[in-house]
């Protein structure tokens, strides 16, 4: 574990060294949010190849055109270290940074850690406060324990295909690996979790989640629709199953999406517009949803009357929830966007300055400070490794 008086940052973590032996995606980002917090992430990468993510692409950036983007969206704030694992001196190096670490993640197979050397009992020997996060893709135990998970994968087995897309027959995957993000979340949660209990206890263990688990965890009430109501929900398109209307229209020039989450927003939104406000299939949410055909072709008709611009106006001006559909330009190129500190400017080592998305929280101290941290590059391969390991003392 590290020392007390050890500190890496100011900010919420700033105590805590994190080793990163994870791979892809839900790991890095759950590492990645670790490092966002403050704490020391050292990366453990293969010598040569490094994350399966150095390879993922096109599109690849920088003077030979071998830096994946995709690796840069999920690595900042840590050390990259190239350990041969399956060598005597990869091991020693890895055994040392484990003794000093407060938290370590893997995303191996099952079994594998273990035959490296470093099982959990292993592990809890060498760092009795050390905290495990293990993420896979179905879980560790269970009749198909092990079985090996890519996001898409686990998207369909876990349900999300089924309620996504324009109808039953076409399932369709999140635009983003949601499940791998999902997992990363979940499993940084549990982590900060595990380390608020060893301040009482002293002792660290195993926090375990999965790519289906995190995505069953957020099916919320479509989940419900099943369990409790018997119900087997479809992809509906743009529109919401439960709360109408609530969705995706057309303008003159374009489109827009709206919210009318309440009875009393719908109150306000139908007569501004001239729908029947109480009319036979409309007086409800409940009606609503029953006859949701009839009522978003209402909506339609008089959305078509206005230009894009007008109509986002009197939305606003009415205060009913609506807005456009941006794609990834406007969204960074959007003030808001930028004023809430997410996109941030890093200084990588071949590409010089760049621009990457950039962490979903801030922090405020009781003064009212904001702490804001020195976001650092995702690092080129092993671009720490003699550094680290002179720090531990050892040779690889």
């Amino acid at each position: 574990m590290t020392n007390a008086g050890d500190r890496w940052s100011d900010g919420p973590l700033g105590d805590i060294l994190v080793v990163d032996l994870t791979r892809a995606l839900a790991g890095p980002h759950a590492a990645m949010m670790l490092g966002d917090l403050g704490a020391r992430v050292i990366k453990v990468e293969t010598p040569g190849s490094g994350d399966d993510t150095r390879g993922w692409g096109p599109p690849f950036v920088g003077p030979e055109h071998d830096i994946s983007t995709y690796f840069l969206s999920c690595n900042r704030n840590k050390e990259s270290i190239a350990l041969d694992l399956k060598s005597d001196s990869g091991r020693a190096a890895l055994t040392e940074l484990i003794r000093r670490s407060d938290v370590l993640l893997e995303n191996f197979r099952p079994g594998v850690l273990a035959r490296l050397g470093f099982s959990i009992e292993q592990l809890a020997e060498l760092n009795p406060g050390l905290v495990v996060l293990s993420i896979s893709g179905f879980g560790s135990d269970g009749p198909e324990g092990g079985r090996a998970g890519y996001d898409q994968i686990a998207q369909g087995e876990a349900g999300l295909m089924s309620v996504t897309g324009p109808d039953a027959a076409t399932p369709t995957k999140v635009g983003v690996p949601i499940g791998d993000l999902l997992a990363g979340m979940y499993g940084a949660y549990g982590v900060l979790a595990k380390l608020h209990e060893r301040a009482t206890t002293g002792r660290g263990g195993l926090v375990g989640t999965s790519l289906l688990a995190s995505i069953v965890g957020v099916h919320a009430f479509q989940g419900t629709r099943w369990t409790v109501a018997g119900e087997i929900p479809v992809g509906e398109g743009p529109h919401h199953p439960s709360i109408c209307p609530y969705g995706l229209f057309h303008a003159a020039d374009g489109i827009v999406q709206i919210a009318v989450g309440s009875q009393g927003l719908w109150a306000t939104f139908a007569p501004a517009f001239g729908l029947p406000l109480d009319a036979p299939g409309f007086a409800t949410n409940g009606d609503r949803v029953r006859n949701s055909d009839a009522v978003k072709a209402a909506v339609e008709a008089a959305f078509s009357r206005y230009t894009t611009a007008d109509l986002l106006a009197k939305l606003n001006a009415i205060g009913v929830p609506s807005g456009q559909v941006k794609n990834m330009q406007q969204v960074y190129e959007w003030d808001q966007t930028r004023s809430q500190g997410l996109l941030i400017e890093v200084d990588h080592p071949v590409l010089g300055p760049v621009e990457l998305p950039g962490p979903p929280l801030r922090f405020w101290g009781a003064d009212g400070a904001e702490w804001h941290r020195e976001h650092a590059s995702p690092p080129t391969l092993g671009q720490h490794t003699d550094d680290v390991l002179a720090w531990l003392g050892v040779q690889a």
